[in-house]
C-alpha cells in the first residue's frame, strides 16, 4: 500500500463540479492499493500516517503528529501510485489491485482512521476528481507499506 502525504492548510476534492470533501489544517493523503496488499499493510499505513510527526511544535521543529495537533484528514484514492514507468513512456498499472480490492481497503482505511476520532473527509473511489490544496511547507512524504522506498 502506498501513500503520498501532504501537510496542508486546506484541501478539497471536487467531483462533477461539486465539492464533496474539504478540510482545514491537516493531511491530504493520496492512497493506492497494490495487488498483494493485506491487512498488515493497511494497519502499517494507518499507524504511520496518524503518528507521522510533520507538524511544527512551539520551537518550530517538525515534532507533532496529526493526532497531536487535532488536524483533519482528506483521503483520496489513487491507483496511479502503482504506475510503473521504468519501461517506455506509458506507465503500466499491473501491480495495482483490482478496483474491488482497492475499494475494500480504501473503505477500511477510512473506517480505521475514524476509529481514532480523526475528522476525515474522502473523495469518491474510482471517480474523476479535482483536488485543490494549499500545501504547508511544502511538506510531502512518500510512504510504502513494503518499504520499497
Amino acid at each position: 500500500m502506498r501513500a503520498v502525504v501532504q501537510r496542508v492548510d486546506e484541501a478539497a476534492v471536487v467531483v462533477d463540479g461539486k465539492t464533496i470533501g474539504s478540510i482545514k489544517k491537516g493531511l491530504l493523503v493520496f492512497l493506492g492499493v497494490g495487488e498483494d496488499d493485506n491487512e498488515k499493510d493497511l494497519d502499517y499505513l494507518v499507524d504511520k500516517i496518524l503518528g507521522l510527526r510533520i507538524f511544527q511544535d512551539k520551537n518550530d521543529k517538525m515534532n507533532l503528529s496529526l493526532m497531536d495537533v487535532k488536524g483533519e484528514l482528506l483521503v483520496v484514492s489513487q491507483f496511479t501510485l502503482y504506475g510503473d514507468a521504468r519501461k517506455g513512456k506509458r506507465p503500466s498499472f499491473s501491480s495495482a489491485s483490482t478496483p474491488e480490492i482497492g475499494n475494500k481497503y480504501y473503505k477500511e482505511f477510512v473506517k480505521k482512521v475514524r476509529g481514532f476520532g480523526v475528522e476525515i473527509q474522502t473523495g469518491v473511489f474510482g471517480a474523476h476528481m479535482e483536488v485543490k490544496l494549499i500545501n504547508n511547507g511544502p511538506v510531502t512524504i512518500l510512504l510504502d507499506s513494503k518499504k520499497s522506498f
